[in-house]
């Protein structure tokens, strides 16, 4: 019985962690753009290089 004392309060501060993350991620747009992301990530082509005129 112990063990369901901090199992309990474990699952659900787990749980509430969890629930806080993905309303950050929410807030913060990580989701937007999910299918420029994944072709962005198997692209062939060299990566874009910063202006270098704007460096001067």
């Amino acid at each position: 019985m112990t063990s369901l004392a901090w199992l309990i309060p474990a699952a659900l501060a787990l749980g509430l962690m969890g629930l806080a993350g993905f309303l950050w991620a929410l807030r913060n747009n990580q989701f937007e753009d999910l299918e420029g992301a994944s072709w962005r990530a198997i692209e062939d082509g060299d990566p874009p290089t910063p202006d270098r005129k704007s460096e001067r």
